[in-house]
């Protein structure tokens, strides 16, 4: 079995990436006002449960006298660009050790190509798999749902798509071409989109609270396919 991994909110809980380069900003604006980074870390946090991501930095900067199209633009370059702190849990490496034993590890990830490295790079992912796909080092159009990237897994392991698993947690756009091609699909209930429930077509096979439950779910697929 082919086992190939999402990213964001799947090997890790991508809310942590979030404070981070939150941090990062809210040293920017302590830097320009008198308050502290810590007060300004708490409010952004507080104003993402709320209102969600749109404008966080637009209302953050107005709050501290600092807003201006100039200002926005370098508190998205500052996030974009920090170096993330951020990390796999234990149980996560030690599960990624053991794979790497027995199966072909990919990763599949979306999001800006500079961003979706650091991330790789801060958690030290590269370890763990034979080929990180960042989606977007292909263009827009290389983006899940496309198949673009798994293709290029296909072609890499001369698989069936029946020997390829892929866990994500996003049924927008993770699960529906794969399941269409006959790959098995599983979804980790976790992160943002951990209540969203879509049609069976967009919804993944199997369903897990945790990835340890991989030990038990890929040997008894296997046995299925034997």
């Amino acid at each position: 079995m082919v086992v190939v991994f999402d990213l964001d909110d799947t090997l890790y809980n991508e809310i942590t990436y979030v404070e981070s380069g939150f941090d990062a900003v809210a040293e920017f604006i302590s830097e320009n006002t008198k308050a502290r980074q810590s007060v300004i870390l708490s409010k952004m946090l507080q104003n993402l449960q709320l209102n969600g991501r749109g404008k966080v930095f637009n209302d953050i900067l107005k709050e501290f006298n600092l807003y201006s199209q100039t200002n926005v633009k370098k508190s998205i370059s500052i996030y974009r660009l920090h170096q993330p702190n951020i990390k796999l849990d234990k149980d996560v490496i030690e599960l990624l050790k053991e794979f790497k034993s027995k199966y072909p590890l990919y990763l599949v990830t979306d999001g800006n190509k500079v961003v979706q490295s650091l991330k790789v790079k801060a958690l030290k992912t590269e370890a763990f798999f034979k080929k990180v796909f960042v989606t977007h080092r292909y263009g827009l159009k290389a983006s899940k749902p496309s198949l673009f990237c798994f293709n290029r897994i296909n072609s890499l392991e001369k698989c069936n798509w029946d020997d390829m698993m892929y866990i994500g947690d996003n049924p927008k756009k993770d699960f529906v071409n794969l399941n269409r091609m006959g790959a098995y699909t599983v979804r980790i209930i976790q992160g943002d989109h951990k209540d969203l429930k879509l049609d069976s077509a967009h919804e993944a096979q199997y369903s897990i609270s945790s990835l340890q439950e991989l030990r038990e779910l890929i040997p008894s697929i296997e046995m299925i396919k034997k």
